[in-house]
Formats: structure tokens, C-alpha cells, sequence
């Protein structure tokens, strides 16, 4: 994949909050996946995967419905973004493959948890 940058994050984030809240933890892992094999796609045949890109997670996410960028201090799309950046973190520990396949609901990042709950939650929010 491709290194990310603001706007790649930002559309991945829109393409899950336009995601039904349930699908969103598999479908930020399905976005990491497709960039991931869109950039070896890429650089097997020297031309940009014909559904997902040029190896960007901006350009996986582009071929979806996207929601309209509202302010980051809302919490569903601050939930969004942190979904996002679990799944880039999920792939970067998993030796840089991150399977389409994911564990169950309980494992998932946010699963079963109000909007904003999941930021108070999460490890990667957590403060002193």
C-alpha cells in the first residue's frame, strides 16, 4: 500500500460513516486490504487496479459512497477516523498483510458500543 497521508484517511473515514455502523470495523479492514492488493496489482502489471486504484487507501475508498465531511469534533466521524487508524495499526502489526477476514464481533474495535463510546474506550484514546 501506498503511504497514507490526511486525505486518504479522511476518505476512508467518510466511506465508513456512510457505512451502516455494524459493517464499519470489517469495512475499514476490506479498505486497508484493497489498497494493499490494488498497490501489488500495481506494481505486477503497471496499471491501476481496475476496481480499487492505484494502490492509495484514498483511491478504495473513493469507489464507495462517501458521506459528506462534517467537523472532526463530531463524535461518530472521530469514530470513524480512530476505526481507520485500527486498521492501518491492525495491518502494520500483522506484518504489513491485513486478511479481508476478520475475527468476531467482540473482537472488533467499537463492536456493540454507543457513538463516542468507543473513543472512551479505546486504548489508543485513553489519557492520563
Amino acid at each position: 500500500m501506498k503511504p497514507v497521508m490526511h486525505g486518504d484517511l479522511v476518505a476512508a473515514a467518510r466511506a465508513l460513516l456512510a457505512a451502516a455502523p455494524g459493517a464499519r470495523w470489517r469495512l475499514a479492514r476490506d479498505l486497508v486490504a484493497r489498497a494493499d492488493a490494488a498497490d501489488r496489482f500495481l506494481d505486477r502489471h503497471g496499471r491501476v487496479h481496475p476496481e480499487w486504484g492505484n494502490g492509495t487507501l484514498m483511491a478504495a475508498a473513493l469507489v464507495l459512497p462517501l458521506a459528506p465531511e462534517p467537523r472532526i469534533d463530531q463524535p461518530v466521524y472521530a469514530d470513524c477516523m480512530i476505526l481507520v487508524l485500527e486498521a492501518l495499526r491492525a495491518r502494520r502489526l500483522a506484518g504489513g498483510a491485513l486478511p479481508l477476514e476478520d475475527g468476531p464481533v467482540e473482537q472488533r474495535p467499537g463492536a456493540g458500543l454507543a457513538a463516542g463510546e468507543f473513543r472512551e474506550r479505546s486504548p489508543c484514546c485513553t489519557g492520563p
